[in-house]
């Protein structure tokens, strides 16, 4: 089971922090948890645990099994609703005709903040997929819609945003030298798209390209086993993306 930091950065209201991580613990776990293990996922006393959690049954936004276990609550749908990026329904067919195009599973991706939020997506139907779940937030700079996206800012704001996050590595591939990451979003911005070639989880491949004049940055993408989108497939992806971006752009605006 993954572990859930509660956050304890200076002017963080502990109580807010502890009932966030108790939601990410649950949704962690497949959106049920056991007291005792959600109290051990986050870090937080069992008695701690247990007054957050029936705080928020109260609320609806956690309820109780018949086996006294916890899972996420109703109330939590209308926020959802609310807090995905209008520009998502307006995406979801496009995403459905690149998934039925290239039978590989397509992303809506915006920023958010300093971190890749995943905002839409149709899955691959093949049995071997790549797949993040819709509201996933990652660093940009191993994923080839973060790359699509920082390469349309101007390069000091780049250098910014990644002396915050810094370049960790997730596989042999990923880039972490800031010159040698800054070099590969010149090339993406110069050929029009940007790669993820196994540098967020090895063996995936990602193209993906930035959809222009949304007043925040975007991009759609298409992943799947780097078996399957080959270099010969590529040209063929990079037009259908930027086709894609261009018509979201439009029913955007």
């Amino acid at each position: 089971m993954m572990k859930v930091m509660v956050a304890s950065s200076p002017g963080t209201v502990q109580s807010v922090a502890r009932a966030f991580a108790l939601l990410e613990a649950l949704a962690a776990s497949g959106g049920e948890g056991a007291l005792a293990s959600l109290a051990s996922d986050t870090g937080l006393a069992v008695p701690t645990a247990h007054r957050l959690l029936n705080t928020m049954q109260e609320l609806g936004y956690v309820r109780q099994l018949e086996d006294r276990r916890y899972a996420l609550g109703a109330g939590l749908i209308g926020l959802g609703r609310h807090a995905v990026p209008e520009i998502a329904d307006a995406a979801m067919p496009l995403l459905t005709d690149l998934e039925e195009a290239f039978r590989e599973t397509a992303n809506l991706a915006v920023l958010d903040g300093d971190l890749v939020l995943y905002a839409g997506q149709v899955a691959s139907r093949q049995r071997m997929r790549m797949f993040t779940e819709v509201g996933r937030r990652v660093l940009p700079h191993s994923t080839g819609v973060g790359k699509a996206m920082l390469s349309t800012m101007p390069e000091p704001q780049v250098r910014a945003l990644i002396q915050r996050t810094g370049l960790p590595r997730f596989t042999p591939q990923t880039l972490v030298d800031e010159e040698a990451f800054l070099a590969d979003l010149r090339r993406s911005r110069a050929r029009g798209f940007a790669a993820d070639d196994s540098e967020q989880e090895v063996g995936v491949r990602c193209i993906a390209v930035a959809v222009p004049g949304l007043g925040r940055p975007a991009a759609l993408s298409v992943s799947g086993p780097a078996a399957r989108i080959t270099d010969a497939r590529v040209p063929e992806v990079v037009r259908a993306l930027t086709d894609a971006a261009a018509e979201l752009a439009r029913l955007a605006g």
